[in-house]
């Protein structure tokens, strides 16, 4: 029987983790870098041992560091979560090898899958159906469009779409970097790309002794850059006899290396034919894994325990019930490519009404490191229908208050809310269709840039159709600065900011609005009665909430300010501003044509020098930040003037990285 359980992990799974030790009654042990010592999931261990280092490669991926840690800390077995070392039969033998009770797969079993290339030769012996593997040099126009992927990751990393032959040696290439850079092993390979196919994955436990139990499947169609964001079990839309035919497939790749533990088979099913393929078997928990937990009533890590100590698999599959949606809410612009962002994670409040679980890494007041995955949580809704989870988790997700970082947040909501994902419509193309982005249509607008028009105080004034709470927020915003500005006087603090007599002109507050081009700007009235906004009536102002009355409704916004910037929830969701400063500082500008670090990171290849001629869009320079590459272009054509770092060197978000000149007009140059 363990006693003593060390998570060779960090942030959500650690928790997840020791939730289910504590009420096994087992102890636990965390390891966290000198970047996770402040996360949550250290505290609520009953022990913790520092790991020396920020990246990966000097803390979570040092199989002798963890095992020491195991050693000084008392542990006597490991769990290794998800990612890092958790599919490293090389770490799982160590762990054996040391004595402790190792919380997963034989190793010989981790060889098996760990390989995608191997593993789809060993399932095609086992009469699972796979994709036909293609090379650089016998591809053709005809195999098109083709995936490049990375032989032994995962999480879309080293996964690249080609839909030309002459791109796919340079897209082979990124892959390859990608590849080593994540998981130490630069193999790739490449299929054929479909282009509408679905992610469906069959969960099974296995005993290592023949004995393999499934539990469903999940949909994990809707993903971005390859990395799923909504998860759901069971599968919408699927046919029965599909449905069975996939559980089979899933318990035969099982049963072929005599499973032992909590693993996921991983298939890419085409509607249009009714058929699946082979993708890749994870030899570990998996990420969405709470979806099936919600819908078959068991607890998978208390499974995994169970197993690892020589226990049976329960007798009879658990009975599904109702529908789970999971969705993976990231720090991260949707707007902006789905670029990662890190930093002080102000507020981080989500609610969790019945039905409802939060598996997260962190808290209010947690900074989010660049060192990796840019995940804050899952949120889990489960409910009798599909359209009730939807509904009831789009609904947790819009009154959530998250500041200090841009979300996925509202593209959550929007995409649980759309009549196509409703309607269980799902695929891989979900965001992507044709080429062309559902994003725009799906994210919700930013506020105009437009001024309010500044006319004469004349109160509410009509509107037709519903109210939009968000209408109001920047006008929250700039009433909640003034209330605040009112009260840290000392003096005359019952009198309204800008009071004058004879009103001559509005006050104007200005925002520079985080999801919008252009800056939002509103104009107000200080007067003898309180605030007035032409268009809103404040019936009520406090540094912190704003009731405003618009076309005889009203709603409250929430307002939490601070030194840079203002947050704004409401029933409609949330709005980040930035006050635009009334006199800017001449040192703060920034030259014309200057190339900014997007997020903090680590510099992996300079493609141009200086005095060299580029194009618009022609890569000037790839940084490396959250486990991805991230390229940064050219933003006009013009001539390379400054190159101000090296491969290697460490970036802030905002630094100037090069300067691009652009010819003046008429030059011939």
């Amino acid at each position: 029987m363990i006693t003593r359980l060390l998570v060779a992990n960090r942030a959500e799974i650690a928790s997840r983790v020791f939730r289910t030790c504590r009420d096994l009654g087992i102890e636990t042990v965390a390891v966290h870098s000198d970047a996770d010592t402040d996360l949550p999931y250290v505290a609520e261990a009953d022990h913790a041992l520092r790991l020396p280092g920020t990246s990966p490669a000097e803390t979570y991926l040092r199989t002798d560091l963890i095992l020491e840690a195991a050693r000084r800390s008392g542990a006597d077995a490991i769990h290794p979560g998800y990612g890092f070392l958790s599919e490293n039969a090389d770490f799982a033998r160590a762990v054996i090898d040391a004595g402790l009770t190792w919380i997963g797969p034989a190793p010989e079993s981790i060889v098996s899958m760990g390989s995608k290339i191997e593993s789809k030769k060993l399932m095609e012996a086992a009469g699972v159906p796979v994709l036909t593997n293609h090379t650089a040099d016998s591809t053709t126009e005809s195999d098109l469009p083709l995936l490049v992927k990375a032989s032994a990751g995962g999480g879309g990393r080293g996964m690249r779409i080609v839909r030309s032959l002459a791109d796919l040696a340079a897209e082979i290439e990124t892959a390859t970097a990608e590849a080593e850079s994540a998981f130490g092993d630069g193999t790739v390979f490449v299929e054929a790309y479909v282009e509408r196919g679905r992610h469906v994955e069959v969960q099974v436990v296995g005993d290592g002794r023949g004995g393999v139990l499934v539990l469903g499947e999940r949909d994990c169609s809707l993903q971005r850059r390859h990395q799923k964001i909504v998860e759901e079990a069971p599968a919408p839309r699927l046919p029965e006899a599909t449905r069975t035919a996939l559980h089979e497939a899933g318990r035969a790749a099982a049963a072929a290396i005599d499973y032992r533990g909590a693993g996921t088979v991983e298939f890419l099913y085409d509607a249009e034919r009714d058929g699946f393929f082979f993708l890749e078997m994870n030899t570990r928990l998996q990420v969405e894994h709470p979806v099936t937990e919600a819908v078959h009533g068991v607890d998978l890590v208390a499974l995994q325990i169970a197993v690892a100590e020589g226990g049976d698999l329960p007798g009879d599959v658990p009975v599904p019930r109702g529908h789970a949606i999971e969705v993976r809410l990231y720090a991260e612009d949707p707007a902006a490519d789905y670029q990662p962002q890190s930093g002080l994670l102000s507020t981080f409040e989500i609610p969790t009404p019945d039905g409802v679980r939060v598996d997260t890494g962190f808290t209010s007041g947690s900074v989010v490191s660049t060192h990796y995955d840019a995940m804050l949580a899952k949120v889990i809704a489960h409910a009798p229908t599909r359209q009730e989870a939807a509904r009831k988790l789009a609904g947790v997700l819009s009154r959530a208050r998250i500041h200090g970082l841009v979300t996925n947040r509202d593209l959550l909501v929007e995409i649980l809310r759309e009549e196509t994902f409703l309607s269980g419509e799902v695929s891989t193309a979900f965001l992507v269709e044709d080429g062309v982005s559902r994003l725009a249509a799906l994210a919700p607008q930013p506020p105009s840039g437009s001024s309010l028009a500044p006319r004469p105080p004349s109160g509410s004034s009509g509107s037709s159709g519903a109210v939009d709470p968000a209408s109001g927020a920047p006008v929250a915003a700039a009433i909640a600065r003034a209330e605040h500005a009112r009260l840290a006087r000392t003096v005359q603090q019952r009198i309204p900011v800008a009071f004058r007599n004879v009103v001559s002109q509005a006050q104007v507050t200005e925002f520079e609005g985080v999801e919008a081009d252009d800056p939002v700007r509103v104009a107000w009235w200080g007067t003898r009665d309180g605030y007035v906004v032409d268009g809103h009536t404040v019936v009520a102002a406090s540094p912190t909430a704003v009731t405003l009355e618009t076309d005889g409704v009203r709603t409250t916004y929430d307002v939490t300010l601070s030194a840079s910037a203002v947050d704004v929830d409401h029933p409609g969701g949330h709005l980040r501003l930035v006050p635009v400063p009334r006199f800017v500082d001449p040192a703060d500008a920034v030259a014309s044509g200057s190339l900014l670090a997007p997020m903090p990171g680590t510099v992996v290849k300079v493609a141009v020098e200086a005095g060299q001629q580029v194009r618009a869009g022609e890569v000037v320079l790839v940084l490396e930040a959250m486990k991805m590459q991230h390229t940064v272009t050219a933003p006009t054509a013009g001539t390379v003037t400054e190159i101000n770092i090296q491969p290697g060197a460490q970036v802030a978000a905002g630094e100037v990285l090069a300067v691009v000149d652009a010819p003046a007009e008429g030059d011939p140059a």
